[in-house]
């Protein structure tokens, strides 16, 4: 059976390998042993999955201009599933990005009914607080969709691109759908390549870190942001060709002379496209560059198409998937210290049904919330981690023992964190909220 990726629904994915053949997703470990420092996400598996991530790793090695988008639908209260990918645009703003993050709250009035002023209170109390308290630095971004207007206008461009159809097949549209709701999806796909307009510096690679549900807006968005291009660059037959459809003869002929002053000389003008002779397809990303310039000089945008990192789901406190719907299965940033610690004594373990047969047969810490707590959240030691893991495994260490620690260490987290949310919200200012 299919697996279904639903950004707005209950997602669950027993396989994540599967979403390597069945929506082209890449496995990470490809790319692992490229990144000097490696956010321990990745080390430890639990980004999974990529599109395009290469661009984006070739621009931190060689210093030259990238950045990371993501947002955050106002909808509920900012759980761990949250804290993860505030710490994985944090990373990359560390890493020399332009860091951006939306407060969805068109998309929450439009899905979920939200009115605007709570959608700008939970955006600020729940998520933009704790953005800031785990590190998120002033030289970023973060802006309501509803006040950003480059946002809006660029939705409204990239709308004429797209077709009901297509979001129908996508999304599941049907006529039911609110066209709200449909709008608000042209907005997240200008979210994503509003860090590329001219205003904050123009083409470049972009990542987008997600959950795997939410890769239809990232399938779209690549779309759209190709169909927005004057030219298509590519190899055929030993030659680079242009494609400009979407040119017009003016651009074409212009391409064709900035063609001639990159040094081609077996430069041949078509009505619609530009064959190169004398490129090969050493010069193909060459020739792209030059190309995208040409756009943005024109008027057009250049989109690089986005590329984007797949984290995999923590489970709920109470087995199955973490839910916001369901306050026992999971771990507010904003809840009390001493529920959290309460909820982790509660939580699921890989542990066996007595302690006898625990240390005759081991646990099973892949099967373990509270070791999962640890690998995600609570310890920066991987040989800690593998200490403990071969432990339970063992049958050395119990349940009980690893759950006190475990709660100990959110709690004094949640602490921790709560205190650093109240010195962030005397730093709104910086932040231009």
């Amino acid at each position: 059976m299919a697996t279904k990726l639903d950004p707005w629904g209950a997602v669950s994915i027993d396989d994540y390998s599967k979403l390597f053949e069945e929506f082209g997703i890449s496995s990470f470990d490809d790319i692992l042993p490229q990144i000097d420092d490696p956010h321990p996400y990745m080390k430890r598996h639990i980004i999974f999955g990529h599109r395009d991530y290469q661009k984006v790793v070739e621009a931190m090695k060689e210093k030259t201009p990238f950045a990371v988008m993501s947002g955050f639908m106002p909808s509920g209260r900012v759980h761990l599933g949250g804290k993860m990918v505030m710490e994985e645009i944090i990373w990359h703003q560390k890493h020399g990005g332009d860091a951006f993050v939306a407060i969805a709250d068109m998309e929450a009035h439009s899905v979920r009914g939200i009115s605007w002023d709570r959608c700008k209170e939970m955006g600020i109390e729940e998520y933009i607080l704790s953005l800031i308290a785990l590190g998120f630095e002033p030289s970023g971004t973060i802006y309501f969709q509803s006040k950003r207007q480059a946002v809006r206008d660029l939705a409204f461009e990239l709308a004429s691109a797209a077709r009901f159809s297509e979001l129908a097949a996508i999304y599941g549209f049907s006529g039911e759908t609110n066209v709200a709701h449909m709008v608000s999806v042209m907005v997240q796909s200008a979210d994503i390549l509003h860090p590329q307009l001219s205003d904050n510096g123009g083409p470049k690679p972009v990542v987008i870190p997600v959950g795997s549900d939410q890769d239809a807006h990232i399938r779209l968005t690549r779309d759209l942001a190709g169909r927005m291009r004057k030219f298509l660059v590519e190899e055929r037959e030993g030659r680079v060709s242009l494609r400009g459809k979407a040119a017009g003869t003016e651009l074409i002929e212009a391409a064709a002379a900035r063609l001639r002053e990159m040094g081609y000389r077996k430069v041949k003008r078509y009505e619609e496209h530009i064959d190169v002779f004398d490129a090969m397809a050493k010069d193909l990303g060459r020739v792209e560059e030059e190309m995208r310039s040409l756009e943005v000089e024109a008027g057009g945008y250049g989109f690089v198409p986005p590329a984007s990192l797949y984290h995999r789901f923590m489970t709920g406190l109470t087995g199955g998937k973490m839910s916001s719907s369901r306050p026992e299965s999971h771990i507010a940033l904003t809840e009390d210290p001493e529920e959290a610690r309460e909820k982790v004594m509660k939580a699921v373990t890989g542990g066996r049904q007595s302690l006898a047969e625990q240390k005759k047969l081991g646990g099973e810490p892949d099967k373990c919330t509270v070791y999962e707590l640890l690998i995600f959240h609570l310890s920066e030691d991987d040989g800690e981690l593998a200490e403990v893991y071969d432990e339970c495994k063992s049958g050395a260490k119990t349940c009980g023992t690893c759950k006190k620690e475990a709660a100990e260490r959110i709690r004094d987290f949640l602490v921790d964190h709560q205190q650093e949310r109240e010195i962030a919200r005397e730093r709104l200012a910086e932040y231009g909220l």
